[in-house]
């Protein structure tokens, strides 16, 4: 049921990495959150306050990335000592080791169906593995410096990865070929990711900025430059309506993916924020930095039932190729941070959310939020939004419209065709039953 959207609001936050907290990851389930550190450690944390945190030892160099399995059962976690860990998230800790790479292990992911697991490394090589007793099928090797990420498409059909060569390629996982390498990026890619759909990749890169390409037509739709540091990391919502990005100036944006714009600024970590991660619902999102603090924010700004949606989108995915992200704007969006002069000539302006000294001192306080008020009417904005939004679900009909009665034309064409082909067949037997026929005496 849809409601007036309200702010993000920081749940809590958790503290005892003794380094930068590099990765972050909900279980599926959301009872339980993990983190991977600098400090070589492996932390799960419970959502119920009254649980304990659990520690997990040994990795012997920093933990880059972490990753639960999507049955929750495992985590993933690469790490700079080149190798990966399996572990499962008790309180006994036990995990499975095995070398993954010659150099740094930047990244791990699981496979949607939970049975691979892609790896990315320092030793410029993409590897997929068998989660079942880690056995190695095969290497992508394309790339000519440091794979920072790689990540499984919703299908398990491709693979995107992102490296210092700036590229961003994609592989087709069946014949093991890159399909397409995106060169856009002025810098080094960090983080890379795909659309909840399938259909678009999001990119975090060193020049400050975030792009969404849609990998059916290669091209670059979306290109945003809200942020004045370095992106790190970034989390599409499951709704696939909503982009979080974590960056070096310390804030996490929000990004209204359907209207192209920025909607919040974040203020929470003190210091570089190097990951962020979506709850698999989409109810809560997480956020770790250098400031060694982990932090659990409540989304609450998608008032929509996320439930109804994710139904949808699990039933007709890809019934006719995924295309989900008609509503995202076809267009390069070129939009510097905005402050409240530039804003009041917008429909909507985004939100400045900044915690205080005391809100971050206090492991499990609730955030006491202070927003810029420089926002337009809320009943105005509310208007204009409906408009905007019923105008464009119209727009989207009129185009499926035309689009089934192209499908009908191109159907009937085929069954002419059809049945000119059977009439030409018959007609051909015939003339050769008479040919071939003996005259009788």
């Amino acid at each position: 049921m849809a409601g007036q959207p309200e702010d993000p609001s920081l749940e809590r936050h958790f503290k005892g990495h003794r380094d930068t907290v590099t990765t972050v990851d909900f279980n599926p389930n959301t009872k339980q959150l993990a983190s991977g550190s600098m400090d070589s450690c492996l932390m799960i944390w419970n959502m119920k306050p009254q649980m304990r945190a659990y520690r997990f030892v040994g990795h012997k160099d920093a933990i880059l990335s972490v990753d639960f399995s999507p049955s929750g059962h495992l985590i993933a976690s690469a790490s700079r000592d080149k190798t990966v860990r399996l572990w499962v998230p008790s309180v006994k800790g036990e995990s499975t080791v095995f070398k993954a790479h010659t150099g740094t292990v930047r990244s791990v992911s699981f496979s949607g169906d939970g049975q691979s697991l892609v790896t990315a490394s320092d030793d410029k090589t993409i590897k997929v593995w068998t989660v079942h007793r880690q056995k190695f099928l095969f290497s992508l090797n394309q790339h000519i410096n440091w794979v920072r990420c790689a990540k499984f498409s919703p299908d398990g059909r491709l693979i995107v990865s992102a490296s210092d060569d700036k590229t961003i390629k994609l592989w087709d996982k069946t014949s093991r070929e890159c399909i397409h390498s995106f060169c856009e990026h002025g810098g080094f890619v960090n983080f890379v990711d795909f659309h909840p759909s399938g259909t678009c990749i999001a990119a975090a890169a060193t020049d400050n900025t975030v792009k969404v390409w849609d990998i059916r037509m290669n091209k670059l739709i979306q290109h945003y430059q809200v942020h004045s540091g370095v992106v790190n990391s970034l989390s599409f919502h499951p709704s696939g309506n909503y982009l979080i990005t974590a960056s070096n100036d310390s804030t996490l944006k929000v990004l209204d993916l359907l209207e192209g714009r920025l909607l919040y600024t974040l203020h929470g970590h003190q210091g570089p924020v190097t990951s962020v991660k979506f709850s698999r619902e989409g109810e809560f999102f997480a956020s770790g930095g250098s400031d060694e603090q982990v932090m659990v924010w409540k989304t609450n700004f998608d008032s929509a039932s996320y439930a109804d949606l994710l139904k949808y989108r699990q039933h007709d995915q890809f019934l006719n190729g995924g295309d989900y992200t008609s509503g995202v704007p076809a267009a390069d969006r070129h939009r510097p941070e905005r402050n409240a002069q530039t804003d009041q000539a917008d429909d909507l302006e985004p939100r400045h959310i900044q915690m205080s000294a005391k809100d971050r001192s206090s492991p499990l306080s609730y955030t006491s939020r202070s927003i810029d008020q420089h926002h337009p009417q809320a009943e105005d904005g509310n208007l204009r939004t409906v408009a905007s939004t019923l105008e464009h679900i119209v727009g989207q009909l009129d185009i499926l419209t035309r689009t089934v009665g192209i499908l009908e034309q191109r159907l009937s064409l085929t069954e002419d065709k059809l049945k000119e082909c059977i009439d030409n067949q018959q007609a051909t037997v015939s003339l050769s039953h008479s040919a071939t026929k003996t005259p009788s005496f």
